[in-house]
């Protein structure tokens, strides 16, 4: 079989189909309420609740192609990408799971016959080897009897990580929970390409792993106790990209398709003609990466995700530079990217000119952070003492400004200097151990909350219901029983409560029963089930306890219109900004509603108008909101938006308003939009590169605020004695004024600084024939020490000045060194050796040095020593 990588996607998806298998959409790279991950990692990621009992789906056979990205924390093969043959930033994990269905025999047989049958991918079976773990007998013999793979084909791996059940073959998703062997499959490229078979130390290229069959047996205990899972699953795992390597008959990932098409792009761009160059691999890698990360909402930062992203980014453009590209080229690369990938690329497709956008912006970013750093390198060896450059302030400049080690190299070689690499390698190995300290996620899963119960949801018609205690948990541990006083999450068979989903916050409101009445003052999901969060006031809950549930039904009404009104301005952005705009989180709850959304410029203020107004004008035309059930395909061809960050089952809720407005969701809504009344928005703000902020209210609370406006408009009037036609002219008369008499006051400020600067001129000392002048000064603005230091060089013509003034706790340092003296002694090195000493920090030219620090008590002393150092260097001049 040598088809094309989307070929082999699609025959994978339908294997699995045909074998009763749920085709599941690929989840976002952004793991769902999951803090263990930076990203999404691998297929079982999507699924990870329902391994643990926290969820259930309508299927128990599911498969996926699931997008993967690993280049930060635990998994982070970001340094070996384009220097191997098969490591990669973004990758698709080609993946079948059994959620308590069948196990070991049908995993491996299904494993089997896509793998060999001629129908499927036909690969010869005498070029296929297996690993069990070494106790697996039950797997060895499906293998060697069943199967029919050679004894001498199949390989038995025990603990090789020291310790018990640490090894290749055994499976866990923490130091707790769920566990178990599994069986990793080989492919055999001939004895032309050296390498052992699996089990060795020494590897080679020969046999890679193509397939890993995890069977989920156990769950492991904080002892390290295995107890057996009543419903044993499987979980596994492919990789698009090495499957593809196999069955297009090349030894290398970058060899395939889909690379060589990006390859090929990236040295259009660059104008690189080795097509095997290394850092063609890299920009090919990356751009999937940074594509899809953009896509599915990280943001651009100097932490966590978004600053991964923005190392990957920066990679690819210093390796397309040290390729010869002279201007940006690396967003050129997503509509190729988007070509090749075909189908698994349609929400990039809807997404591209947002993200052609993010990469442009950032490589002009980019540009300018190398402009920044070459600053500071020159600033910093113009001060050095010595010939190396320290370590420490090599990676600064790589950890800051993302400036690289040999570029910083070639800076000091170009002056005759060298860097300190071993200190630089240090500092990496500190951040490092700081990253991993700070992915260490001690997560217990068997101390999350779980809960076997469905609870029935019936509060989209009634505020009250009556229900049945099915459950109770105190402190995070099921209870037969609650008493007065005691918080606890009580689970109901049927609820008119609302979880909190879709950035709609959950439900407050009451459990009333005759043994007992329970203040809720927050409702949460637990997979099937709904958690009521709060305490018992009186009495006593059991299992079985009737109780009345009764929803504030005046919270629960301001919740409704807000929600409603996130959907009327979600279309609205679409409209007055276009169709790019995709939402990247939302709350709704009583007081007001939050949207955020992609979009790469503040909102100007007549944007902000016409939103408003478009969403008033829908209010106005009070749409019945209609509320349909129907299969999420058909939901889709029908133009329904998705929430953000949502699951949705099979059968979903679409919630219509008019014409204007179509879009899945499972929260509580007004009945017409006219309900609203009105809407306002308070506040538009950037929260992220890239991400805008909007903030509204609505009804009551709306109207109430422009009642609050008109009433401060109405107040200045009255301060400045003027009307609604005159007030703006007379504030931008004060405004002037105001204008004025700073500027009048900023020129007495300056007189007295010079006058200052010719008092000080007669506290100058000379030391080994030098003019000196150190002096600390009382009552004196920070930002009038320049002025007084140019007075004075102006005055001395040839001098040494040093001030130094105190403000608020702070030290403010500036040095002046007439031209004359600058080849002895620079103004840096002073304000260094002052700063160091009330830890601080400064630089500048070698004339006109600033710095500064916290430890004030200290100045007098830095200051009085200062007479030695200085004594020491002008004994040269």
């Amino acid at each position: 079989m040598n088809t094309s990588t989307a070929e082999i996607r699609q025959a994978f998806l339908n294997f699995f189909h045909s074998k009763n298998h749920q085709v599941v959409v690929s989840s976002s790279l952004v793991p769902e309420n999951d803090p263990t991950l930076l990203f999404t990692n691998a297929g079982m990621n999507q699924f990870k609740d329902v391994f643990l009992g926290l969820d259930n789906r309508s299927y128990r056979r599911a498969t996926t192609s699931q997008r993967c990205v690993r280049a930060g924390g635990k998994h982070n093969d970001l340094e070996n990408v384009g220097y191997t043959a098969r490591h990669h930033t973004f990758f698709e994990m080609l993946g079948n799971f059994s959620f308590g269905d069948y196990f070991k025999q049908e995993a491996i047989q299904f494993a089997w016959e896509l793998l060999t049958g001629k129908q499927w991918f036909n690969l010869p079976k005498e070029k296929l080897w297996v690993t069990v773990y070494a106790t697996d007998d039950e797997a060895y013999n499906i293998w060697a009897n069943e199967v029919g793979v050679p004894t001498e084909h199949i390989i038995r791996i025990g603990d090789n990580k020291g310790s018990a059940y640490a090894s290749d073959n055994f499976w866990q998703m923490g130091d707790t929970g769920p566990c178990g062997p599994c069986s990793e499959i080989f492919y055999d490229y001939g004895d032309h390409i050296w390498g052992n078979p699996p089990g060795n130390t020494e590897k080679g290229d020969r046999y890679i792993e193509i397939w890993n069959l995890v069977f989920i047996q156990f769950n492991r205990q904080a002892d390290g106790t295995l107890l057996p899972l009543p419903k044993p699953s499987v979980d596994t795992g492919m990789g698009l990209e090495r499957i593809a390597s196999v069955l297009q008959q090349v030894n290398s990932n970058y060899d395939i398709d889909l690379f060589k098409t990006l390859i090929e792009a990236a040295a259009r761009l660059t104008g690189a003609r080795d097509l095997k160059s290394k850092s063609l691999r890299v920009i090919a890698d990356h751009i999937r990466s940074c594509a899809f990360l953009i896509s599915d909402g990280v943001v651009l930062s100097n932490e966590g995700r978004g600053y991964v992203l923005r190392r990957i980014i920066r990679r690819a453009i210093r390796h397309g530079h040290m390729l010869g590209a002279s201007d940006k080229f690396f967003y050129h690369l997503v509509a190729p990217l988007i070509e090749i990938m075909g189908s698994a690329a349609n929400q990039l497709r809807l997404q591209q000119k947002m993200v052609e956008q993010v990469l442009c912006a950032e490589e002009d970013q980019f540009a300018r952070t190398l402009e920044r750093g070459l600053a500071l390198l020159n600033q910093e060896l113009s001060t050095l003492a010595g010939n190396t450059l320290n370590g420490e302030t090599a990676f600064l400049l790589y950890d800051t400004y993302g400036f690289p080690l040999d570029l910083t190299a070639d800076v000091c070689r170009e002056r005759n200097l060298h860097v300190d690499e071993a200190g630089f390698e240090r500092s990496m190995a500190e951040q490092r151990k700081r990253a991993r300290q700070a992915r260490c996620f001690g997560v217990d899963y068997n101390s999350l909350l779980r809960v076997d119960k469905t609870t029935r949801f019936l509060g989209y018609e009634e505020l009250e219901h009556q229900g049945r205690v099915t459950a109770l948990f105190r402190n995070g541990q099921p209870v037969k029983a609650i008493c007065q006083g005691e918080a606890a999450v009580v689970v109901l068979d049927e609820t008119s409560f609302y979880g909190e989903a879709g950035g709609q916050v959950g439900d407050q409101g009451v459990l009333k029963a005759d043994s007992g009445f329970f203040k809720v003052i927050d409702t949460k999901k637990y997979g099937k089930a709904f958690g009521h969060i709060g305490e018992l006031i009186y009495g006593e809950f059991k299992h079985g306890t009737q109780v009345v549930a009764n929803v504030n039904k005046e919270r629960r009404e301001h919740i409704r219109l807000n929600h409603t009104a996130t959907h009327l301005l979600h279309t609205a952005l679409h409209q007055v900004l276009g169709n790019h705009i995709k939402q990247k989180g939302s709350l709704v709850n009583d007081h007001y509603l939050r949207f955020d959304f992609s979009h790469h410029e503040k909102l100007k203020p007549e944007q902000i108008r016409g939103v408003e107004a478009i969403v008033n004008q829908q209010i106005r035309r009070n749409f019945l909101i209609k509320v349909d059930m129907m299969a999420l395909q058909e939901a889709r061809n029908k133009g329904a938006i998705a929430q953000f960050d949502e699951k949705y089952e099979e059968q979903v809720r679409v919630v219509s308003m008019g014409n204007v407005s179509i879009e899945l969701c499972c929260g509580t809504h007004a009945r017409c939009t006219g309900d609203i009344g009105l809407f306002r928005i308070v506040s538009e703000s950037g929260t992220a590169a890239g991400i805008r902020r909007i903030e509204a209210i609505t009804g009551e609370k709306a109207l109430n605020s422009i009642h609050q406006q008109s009433e401060l408009v109405h107040q200045l009037i009255q301060l400045v004695k003027g009307d609604n036609q005159t007030i703006v002219n007379k504030v931008r008369a004060l405004q002037e004024r105001a204008r004025q008499l700073e500027k009048e006051l900023q020129q007495i400020k300056n007189q007295q600084a010079v006058q200052k600067s010719a008092w000080l001129s007669h506290n100058v000392r000379d030391i080994d024939g030098v003019n000196v002048l150190v002096s600390q000064l009382e009552n004196v603005e920070p930002k009038m020490l320049p002025i007084m230091v140019d007075g004075l060089k102006n005055q001395l013509q040839s001098a040494v000045i040093v001030l130094a003034t105190v403000a608020n706790g702070k030290v403010s340092l500036i040095v002046g060194v007439t031209k004359n003296l600058t080849a002895f002694i620079k103004a840096g090195e002073i304000v260094s050796y002052l700063a160091q000493q009330v830890d601080g920090k400064g630089g500048g030219r070698p004339d006109l040095a600033q710095g500064g620090g916290s430890k004030s008590s200290a100045l007098p002393n830095a200051l009085s020593s200062l007479e030695k150092m200085l004594a020491a260097k002008l004994r040269l001049v």
